[in-house]
């Protein structure tokens, strides 16, 4: 039987902190949040290792040092508005919403949706709207945006989902490797940017994590 705050707790000390995640409110909710509520039951024995956990479908719960490494790079305030793009059984919209004013979430998958909901209801979590559709269109009924989180990596991001970032906004995800076996997991996080009207995006570190559906690059696109 595993002790799962014990687990929890070593997962914030040995994997996040030494690793220079360091935003308190981030660790907080690392430390909080029962990450074993939002993978499948068969690997609930496995929910605070470092690496993906599938979650069926080709989704995955991405691993917690890149998730936490991109929340603390978002430096998101109590009183931002919070997209999330991917949020599949809902662990990361749960963190977020400990961290931001508010926060909208998109999922494609219909099972993932409906299990996201199921755990926001059981943790009694509120601040949150669980809209169904597909990813790469984000939600411009919330729109503008302070943070947008892509939660999975991207071949690249759409013109439709960086036209929602407000101005002074942030949006994090991971960039993908390229196509080859070799290239694929030769990723990075990056940080994309609004001021004064002009968008810019930069890497800030390496990171390989699963490909989120709808998000393929196009043909002599680079970040």
């Amino acid at each position: 039987m595993i002790n799962e705050p014990a687990a929890r707790l070593n997962m914030v000390e040995g994997q996040l902190r030494t690793n220079r995640v360091t935003d308190a409110a981030v660790l907080d909710g690392f430390l909080t949040v029962p990450r074993e509520r939002f993978v499948p039951q068969s690997l609930r024995g496995i929910a605070y290792v470092d690496d993906d956990i599938p979650l069926g479908g080709g989704r995955v719960l991405i691993e917690p040092l890149v998730l936490a490494r991109l929340l603390q790079l978002a430096e998101i305030g109590k009183t931002d508005k919070v997209l999330e793009i991917g949020c599949a059984t809902g662990y990361a919209t749960a963190l977020l919403a400990r961290l931001a004013g508010s926060v909208v979430g998109v999922e494609c998958d219909a099972r993932l949706a409906a299990a996201a909901r199921t755990n926001f209801a059981a943790l009694g979590l509120g601040g949150i709207l669980l809209h169904e559709g597909p990813l790469e269109a984000g939600w411009r009924g919330g729109a503008p945006y302070d943070v947008i989180l892509i939660n999975g990596a991207v071949g690249e991001i759409p013109a439709a989902v960086s036209g929602q970032l407000g101005e002074g906004g942030r949006l994090v995800t991971v960039a993908a490797g390229g196509e080859s076996p070799v290239d694929s997991r030769l990723g990075h996080a990056v940080l994309m940017t609004r001021a004064e009207g002009r968008v810019s995006s930069r890497p800030i570190f390496d990171a390989s994590v699963q490909r989120l559906p709808g998000f393929a690059r196009a043909p002599g696109f680079a970040f």
